[in-house]
Formats: C-alpha cells, sequence, structure tokens
C-alpha cells in the first residue's frame, strides 16, 4: 500500500526519480479505484448505435462525478510519477510529450516504464533502488 500512495506524498515533484514498484503499484491503485467507482456507482455507456452497454444503476451521474474528480486529482501525480520514471531510465520528461503520438508514441512510453532504472546515480538524480550507493572512487 505504501507504494500505491507514495506519488501522493510527492505530488507536485517533478525532479528525480521512481522506481518501477512506485510507477506500476501507482498505476494499479489508479485501476482498482476506477473498478470500484464502477462497482459502487455504475457508469452510463452507449456505442454509436445508441444502444446500451454497461451498469445501469440511479447512481450514474454520481459515479460519473466522482470519476471525474478522481481523474482531476489523479492528473498531477500521474505525470510527476511518469516524468520521475522516465528520469529513472535516464530519459527527459519531455518524451512524455510522446503521449500525443498515438500507438507508436504509446507503445514506446510503455517499454521505458517497463525498463529497469539506470544503476548507480545519472543526471537526474541517486539511484532510488539503493539512494545511498556512492561510488568512492570518483
Amino acid at each position: 500500500m505504501q507504494w500505491m500512495l507514495l506519488p501522493y506524498r510527492r505530488y507536485f515533484e517533478f525532479s528525480g526519480r521512481s522506481r518501477r514498484m512506485e510507477y506500476w503499484m501507482f498505476t494499479l491503485f489508479g485501476i482498482l479505484v476506477n473498478a470500484a467507482i464502477t462497482v459502487v456507482f455504475g457508469r452510463t455507456a452507449y456505442t454509436s448505435m445508441g444502444w446500451y452497454v454497461g451498469v445501469n444503476t440511479q447512481l450514474n451521474v454520481v459515479g460519473d462525478i466522482v470519476s471525474g474528480l478522481f481523474a482531476l486529482f489523479n492528473l498531477i501525480p500521474s505525470l510527476a510519477v511518469l516524468v520521475r520514471r522516465l528520469h529513472d531510465v535516464d530519459r527527459s520528461g519531455w518524451w512524455l510529450l510522446l503521449v500525443f503520438l498515438p500507438i507508436l508514441g504509446w507503445f514506446v512510453l510503455f517499454i521505458f516504464t517497463c525498463l529497469d532504472g539506470t544503476r548507480g546515480p545519472n543526471r537526474f538524480g541517486l539511484d532510488p533502488k539503493n539512494p545511498n550507493d556512492v561510488d568512492v572512487f570518483l
């Protein structure tokens, strides 16, 4: 649970590095909260033909509002943890702009989030797996 909530403690922190565990547990937390909102409140979904698809309850509007508020609350920590994850693989946060390149850009960002971080310190900070590791022979 600590890994899931760590990005909230580092809400506006875009500098430094984040481990894969922090990024993926935060992503899992978001998925679980959205699933809980859907189960509790239901969500309205329609196809282009106007046919109903999804869970139908009387609380659909409330569920949409709660889901929207959660997404808004999660926007900054999601961007921050992704930028820190990119820093861990020694990439600039500007690589986040790949999200505007459909399919290929998303795939590249997914690969970056799955890669192991740079061992030891890099230009963005100390290794989050071993922050006390110092090379004494520099």
